[in-house]
């Protein structure tokens, strides 16, 4: 199992009239956490897409438990749960200090360009196997 952690200050821009960040702003965050992920064992997503590799998010479910708020320092803990033939699943927890704010996980699917499902490449199904390429 692929995992990682990410720092994230909650902006202004994501933020309600009441500085509570909006939930929308949480699917960015876990594209965040997915991507460091991806860096960190070498692997650009820049280069995913120059290859021909498209991962799109299939399924989303986030159990929001308190409010992020504007200006805190969250610590999103991000791990790559399963790999299947062509998708990929993640699991989130998102942490202000000690306290957890949030639970989620993703489901992608691995598209050509035109948006037909592909096996996964090589290069993610060593990521996701816990082969990290050197970054």
């Amino acid at each position: 199992m692929r995992t990682g952690e990410t720092t994230i200050r909650v902006r202004y821009s994501e933020c309600d009239p009441m500085n509570v960040a909006h939930h929308s702003a949480y699917a960015v965050w876990f594209e965040m956490g997915r991507t460091e992920l991806l860096r960190g064992d070498g692997v650009s997503y820049a280069d995913l897409e120059r290859a021909g590799v498209r991962l799109a998010v299939v399924e989303l479910n986030v159990k929001y438990r308190r409010p992020a708020l504007y200006d805190d320092l969250l610590r999103l803990e991000t791990r790559l749960v399963e790999a299947s033939f062509v998708k990929i699943r993640h699991e989130y927890d998102l942490w202000r200090g000690r306290e957890k704010l949030a639970v989620a996980n993703t489901t992608l699917a691995c598209l050509t360009p035109e948006g037909r499902a592909i096996e996964l490449p090589p290069v993610l199904r060593a990521h996701a196997e816990g082969q990290a390429r050197p970054a």
